[in-house]
């Protein structure tokens, strides 16, 4: 059990002692033990009051008794070196470790780094979202980047260095809906004006997103070995890595996928006869073992673009073609090409699980949430059923109208 006891009156090396006041004002001692009974590590720790060591003493050996007692030693550790030994030892793909160590160096540490562990608090937390969302940082982007944040506090909590979560305190943002504005999706003429606008080594990027559905990464690093009898099945994407202060392409899995996993996408005539073209005029160039499509031949080293790299040609494009707004910036990305894929084929019956499924994304509600409102014959179907379920044609009626 604990004990409490003023040193000026029991310890001789004390420098009050003796003390034979009865209300000296000198502080009092709390003597424990950690958990494992006469093996614990015996410690103390003082207090200017006596009811506050006997709320101390109280509080140690009860969460002693209930299996939750913390070592305070063990929170004192900054939190920028508890962000990177966690990530250290966090097993995920290299991709999202970038993004991760990127959150770590862009806004954990020059914001709380120099905090321990121990002592950071929901204030601390809701500052950090606040100078995210101040810096331009989406509520989708911050709430992604806080969940790994309050991941770290999990683990710490988990291996008692601290009591509580912090972050658990701190609600994440509310995000508008994610539907997509029609506005944001070309129109047929307008995906062609690009294809012809467009570098000529690049048109085939056009019609692999438009056509079918591939995000920009995955179109960059295109291969002839995703080509299949009538689909194309993706297990790659082109990511950029700073190495020394170059930009240097690497491929990666695909978006929430694993090396092992791939995507397959049925492929139209047109789109099979767009590679064969591109196959015909550019050929390919072998980059880590692989047959890619894309690569600035101006550079002759077989250096697949990224996705920044690209929006250059793809903006030139858009202004090339017309296709801007009153202040003359383009008025669409390559991912509305995605979004002409995804509507296309849902405002003309394709269901919205295939859909969801050839676009690769998460669950079928992001597909649901993102496309759902683009879909006006789902209105006339949803009408034709109810009414037929609840008011069936009576056999007078039918007789009248035979």
């Amino acid at each position: 059990m604990a004990s409490i006891f003023q040193k000026c009156k029991t310890d001789r090396q004390s420098k009050e002692f003796p003390c034979e006041k009865t209300r000296c004002g000198h502080s009092w001692t709390v003597s424990y033990r950690e958990p494992g009974g006469r093996q614990g590590r015996k410690r103390e720790r003082s207090f200017k009051l006596k009811r506050e060591a006997e709320g101390f003493a109280a509080k140690v050996e009860s969460e002693k008794n209930q299996g939750i007692y913390v070592d305070p030693d063990r929170g004192k550790i900054p939190l920028r070196v508890w962000a990177e030994e966690w990530l250290s030892r966090h097993i995920i793909h290299e991709s999202t470790r970038r993004n991760y160590q990127g959150f770590i160096t862009n806004h954990l540490v020059p914001n709380l780094g120099r905090k321990t562990i121990a002592g950071l608090t929901a204030t601390d937390v809701k500052g950090l979202q606040a100078e995210m969302v101040k810096g331009g940082l989406a509520a989708a982007t911050v709430n992604d980047r806080m969940n790994v944040l309050r991941s770290m506090m999990s683990a710490a909590v988990k291996e008692r260095r601290i009591a509580f979560n912090p972050c658990e305190d701190v609600p994440p943002l509310k995000i508008g809906t994610a539907a997509v504005d029609q506005d944001e999706i070309p129109t047929l003429a307008e995906v062609n004006a690009l294809s012809e606008a467009i570098s000529p080594q690049y048109r085939l990027t056009i019609w692999l997103m438009a056509g079918a559905g591939l995000r920009i990464s995955e179109a960059l690093g295109f291969s002839k070995d995703c080509r299949r009898d009538g689909f194309l099945r993706l297990r790659r994407q082109v990511s950029a890595k700073a190495n020394r202060g170059d930009c240097v392409t690497r491929l990666v899995p695909l978006k929430h996928r694993t090396a092992e996993e791939y995507r397959d996408v049925p492929t139209a005539l047109f789109l099979e006869e767009e590679i064969d073209a591109h196959l015909e005029r550019w050929g390919t160039v072998e980059v880590d073992g692989l047959e890619v499509l894309f690569s600035p031949r101006e550079r002759g080293k077989g250096t697949m673009p990224t996705a920044s790299t690209y929006g250059y040609h793809f903006k030139k494009a858009c202004k090339a073609a017309g296709l801007v707004d009153g202040r003359g910036e383009a008025r669409f990305t390559p991912h509305s090409l995605r979004h002409f894929f995804a509507s296309t084929a849902l405002a003309n019956g394709v269901s919205l699980l295939e859909v969801s499924r050839w676009l690769g994304h998460k669950s079928i509600n992001v597909t649901a949430n993102t496309y759902g409102h683009i879909v006006p014959e789902a209105w006339d179907r949803c009408r034709d059923v109810i009414q037929s379920a609840l008011r069936p044609a009576s056999p007078v009626s039918l007789a009248e109208a035979a």
